[in-house]
């Protein structure tokens, strides 16, 4: 069976959203605040949406908006976070109201976009905290199947979960290689053929194991109205950083695909060296 086919690299009892990792956070239903974009709270309430699943428009037209939560300096410090209206997209693992996001960076530095996928839960699970999954762009996994990672598994398990319970997926762009960028990337994969692994790769061209900054997540997050989340994840270290952002997460719901041969001395390293809790490490369980 091809990654590219639906069921490819799904875990045993993927549907199940209910066990995971507990953090502090107190679980309950979100509501945007004042001022607020609402379309991410009324995608995960199911409030406010209109034909199959999509949001109505954020308050307002399409444009700039200041960060929830920032005041008058901090906003025009970090910069107006721009947005498109939402659209509804029909994909083969569910349909989903999108929204394109801006995020303006340093100056002279060209603002990134990001892309939001949300629908709305069923009644039964519209009393809890959405489902977010945070997915970093891998243009080798995501767009053409690559077998080294588990990327692209893990982004279209992520858009059939949040499809069937509702939620969000945040494609985050600009975090190629976990942050250090595709060509960088594919000089790792260079070392790794030679018997490193990813982190000794990344290290060996002079670049940190982990790269990738999540404040655009949290900036997007908040304006969305999404400040108290389930984590579609298997990595703490994520949860952490969405905690220095202000967002909440009450649950880490285990996000896990089955290894290839392919890539299961990646996974061995990302649960060995980089804390993911990963147990699906038998290869072939999918094949």
């Amino acid at each position: 069976m091809s990654a590219r086919e639906p069921d490819a690299g799904r875990a045993a009892g993927a549907d199940d959203v209910a066990p995971g990792f507990r953090t502090n956070g107190t679980v309950g239903a979100v509501a945007p605040e004042p001022g607020t974009n609402p379309a991410g709270a009324a995608a995960a309430s199911g409030e406010g949406t209109g034909p199959a699943g999509s949001t109505a428009a954020p308050e307002g037209r399409a444009g700039s908006v200041a960060g929830p939560g920032m005041d008058t300096a901090a906003a025009s410090s970090a910069g107006e976070l721009e947005h498109s209206e939402p659209v509804v997209v029909p994909t083969e693992h569910g349909t989903f109201s999108t929204v394109g996001w801006r995020v303006p960076v340093p100056s002279g530095v060209p603002a990134a976009e990001h892309l939001s996928l949300s629908a709305p839960p069923p009644p039964e699970e519209a009393h809890l905290p959405p489902l977010v999954r945070l997915h970093s762009e891998c243009l080798t996994g995501d767009v053409l199947g690559s077998w080294r990672c588990d990327c692209g598994p893990q982004l279209h398990l992520a858009m059939e979960r949040v499809a069937r319970h509702g939620g969000t997926v945040l494609y985050l762009r600009n975090h190629e290689g976990r942050g250090i960028g595709l060509i960088n990337k594919l000089r790792a994969y260079k070392l790794q053929d030679g018997g490193a692994d990813t982190v000794d790769a990344n290290t060996l061209l002079g670049l940190p194991a982990e790269a990738r900054d999540y404040t655009a997540a949290g900036r997007i997050l908040a304006a969305m109205g999404l400040t108290e989340i389930r984590l579609l994840s298997n990595n703490p270290d994520k949860v952490a950083k969405l905690e220095a952002l202000g967002i909440t997460v009450t649950q880490m719901v285990p996000h896990e695909v089955h290894a290839r041969h392919e890539n299961i001395d990646y996974l061995r390293t990302k649960r060995d060296r980089m804390h993911h809790h990963l147990t699906h490490l038998t290869p072939g369980e999918n094949s």
